[in-house]
């Protein structure tokens, strides 16, 4: 089978969520002709997959090809951070503004690296810097509003969110983190508003099944709670998540 065959089988396995499949295929375009593309899609898979090791390795055998691939590195940053080795993904993202200082989406990644490593004034500087590359990022703005969140300015986030959902209205993080916000005021209705707007727009989001979860828990909507809480539980794997998932099942064994 050519190369170009066997990249269009393993992107159709990919899409398919053919992991395994779409990760063979890669390997045996890179086994014909290394590149730094293929590398990259083999990373994508590992780590959609759950291999992070692997997928350091791809990563690193592209980066070695071609040390500046902007997509190589953002992988590599975005990698850094599920792992919230925040230090190293700070690193990558500044690597990445150095070489083309137009990459809002970096300046963003690097704030919410800072953030989530308690640096809430580094963050805000440099999510300010990517709106001063965008000023209509809505990514830009969802990180402040998460900002705003973190040093209890609550609404000003609310603003961020708002204005996130206006310059993106397919992007469902601003409704549900307005859920959040909108359940601990205990305004239950407009949670689960935003809850329900933000599902609409991606069913894959486990967070979101567990926010709405709570509200139905609070609502006395003991049956809706318990299948909220299990689609979380379906939806997420993330190992960051092993305690909440805990709770979660303790929850649900208490209503059964």
């Amino acid at each position: 089978m050519s190369v170009e065959d066997l990249l269009e089988k393993g992107l159709q396995a990919q899409d398919q969520g053919d992991l395994k499949s779409a990760q063979q295929c890669f390997q045996q375009v890179l086994d014909q002709q290394e590149s730094a593309e293929v590398w990259l899609l083999l990373a994508e898979a590992q780590i959609e997959n759950g291999s992070l090791s692997k997928a350091h390795k791809s990563l690193a055998a592209g980066l070695k090809l071609e040390p500046d691939d902007i997509d190589l590195l953002f992988s590599l940053g975005d990698l850094y951070l599920e792992e919230e080795k925040h230090s190293k993904a700070i690193a990558i993202y500044q690597q990445i503004v150095s070489l083309d200082s137009d990459e809002v989406d970096a300046w963003v990644s690097k704030a919410v690296a800072q953030m989530n490593s308690n640096d809430l004034a580094g963050a805000e500087q440099t999510c300010r810097q990517a709106l001063d590359v965008d000023s209509e990022s809505a990514f830009a703005h969802n990180a402040l509003g998460d900002i705003c969140v973190a040093k209890h300015n609550i609404e000003e986030a609310v603003k961020f969110f708002e204005q996130a959902i206006k310059l993106d209205s397919s992007d469902p993080q601003p409704h549900l983190s307005l859920a959040e916000l909108y359940y601990d005021s205990d305004d239950l209705d407009q949670a689960e508003a935003y809850c329900q707007s933000g599902l609409k727009l991606d069913a894959g989001l486990a967070l979101g099944y567990l926010t709405l979860g709570y509200i139905c828990l609070d609502l006395d909507r003991s049956q809706e709670a318990i299948d909220n809480f299990q689609q979380f539980l379906r939806l997420e794997k993330s190992l960051a998540a092993k305690n909440i998932c805990a709770e979660v099942s303790a929850v649900i064994e208490g209503l059964k």
